[in-house]
């Protein structure tokens, strides 16, 4: 796949928004920091590569360097292991000897990288400001305001929560206060039917567009078994009887990045490219993936790459790291991305070579930057729902 406006439809490097998107400007109001407490490096240097590949030989094996699949290929090629967010932090875990595990993601993963990792390993996030904004969508406050609404319509004691691993420490540990569970895109299905097991409702946290594909897609309930709680609204934007009626109640969140794509996108990739084989992730909306000819997680996209017939058509519905990652890897196949709009992860972008340089120098120095650090009340009930979800059948 070549990388052009065409295949595209944007040039990402033409305008400020696409600065944001790259991760070159900051917006201070939806970000949890954007200044890293000492210089780094010019992006022009000429030496980067060089400084980072010292700086982690002098280091060795007390540093353990995890990148998430819609990292930059710069950052990328000093990862040490790659993958989602729930492998990377069973991978740091796996590795007690590493003092430093910097992990090359956004900030829910490095927190429970820290909650399943030892308490004399510390997890740095190379850019304080990588964040995601689905994990935000949903504050501990908010959802325990839900859990008043849910208290007051007399359902509670009968809703199981289920929260996506895209979630702040405070949600997971709030699933595990009350008895629920964490899931991955890969182990939703299964999530759900063991909370089903415990109780009559759900109470999914934070993406909507996960939680309804797998209720309706995948489990036989139907679109009027789902409602949608609006934390900004009262009462969820819902009435008693609305909750008393539902299944499954969607929290109002998102991912900004599958949350783009549109069944435009789907029609026209379609007339664009005859015979292309649509292949979305489940984060995307409801008519999106109803639309696709296969959905999956992201370690699914790739396992379906990696299967598929010499000259076939692939358009990927997910990060655009990722699917340029996965063009270069299968030369023999047309894969383009499925929108013609830029869709960096904005936030994930902001971890790029000079971050990892100065991470990895302010190390080899002595010094710890940018630490992650979940306290033992948060990290006891987040891991108890972590717990539960790896103890699924």
């Amino acid at each position: 796949m070549t990388t052009t406006t065409e295949t595209y439809g944007v040039d990402p490097t033409a305008s400020p928004l696409a600065l944001l998107l790259l991760g070159r400007e900051a917006d201070p109001n939806s970000e949890r920091g954007v200044e890293c407490p000492g210089d780094l490096p010019a992006a022009s240097d000429p030496d980067l590569v060089a400084r980072a590949r010292a700086a982690k030989e002098k280091l060795g094996d007390r540093v353990f360097i995890l990148g998430h699949h819609y990292q930059r290929d710069e950052v990328i090629e000093f990862a040490d292991v790659t993958g989602d967010s729930f492998k990377l932090a069973r991978d740091a875990a796996a590795r007690p000897e590493a003092e430093y595990i910097v992990f090359c993601g956004v900030h829910f993963m490095a927190e429970s990288a820290d909650i399943l990792t030892s308490e004399r390993q510390q997890v740095v996030l190379p850019d304080l400001a990588a964040g995601c904004s689905m994990a935000d969508m949903a504050t501990a406050e908010q959802v325990a305001e839900c859990w008043d609404v849910l208290t007051d319509a007399g359902i509670a004691d009968v809703t199981v929560p289920v929260s996506y691993m895209n979630s702040s420490a405070d949600i997971k540990a709030f699933t595990g206060k009350h008895g629920g569970t964490i899931c991955t895109s890969s182990n939703a299905r299964r999530a759900l039917e063991w909370a089903f097991e415990q109780g009559q409702k759900v109470l999914f946290l934070p993406d909507q567009h996960l939680g309804r594909n797998t209720a309706v897609l995948e489990m036989g309930f139907s679109l009027e078994d789902c409602v949608l709680y609006n934390p900004h609204k009262p009462n969820g934007g819902l009435t008693a009887e609305q909750l008393r009626d539902a299944k499954m109640i969607l929290w109002r969140g998102h991912c900004s990045v599958h949350g783009r794509f549109s069944l435009d996108s789907v029609n026209e990739v379609r007339e664009r490219i005859p015979g292309v084989n649509v292949l979305v992730h489940p984060e995307c909306r409801h008519e999106v993936v109803t639309a696709a000819d296969q959905v999956g997680s992201t370690e699914y996209i790739i396992k379906a790459l990696d299967a598929a017939e010499p000259g076939s058509k692939w358009a990927i519905g997910t990060e655009l790291n990722l699917v340029r990652r996965l063009a270069k890897a299968h030369p023999d196949k047309e894969v383009v991305f499925l929108d013609r709009t830029v869709c960096f992860c904005s936030t994930m972008n902001r971890i790029d070579l000079p971050h990892l340089v100065w991470a990895l120098e302010s190390l080899a120095e002595g010094r710890v930057p940018n630490v992650i650090t979940v306290d033992a009340e948060t990290e006891k009930y987040a891991k108890a729902a972590l717990d539960r979800m790896l103890a699924l059948p």
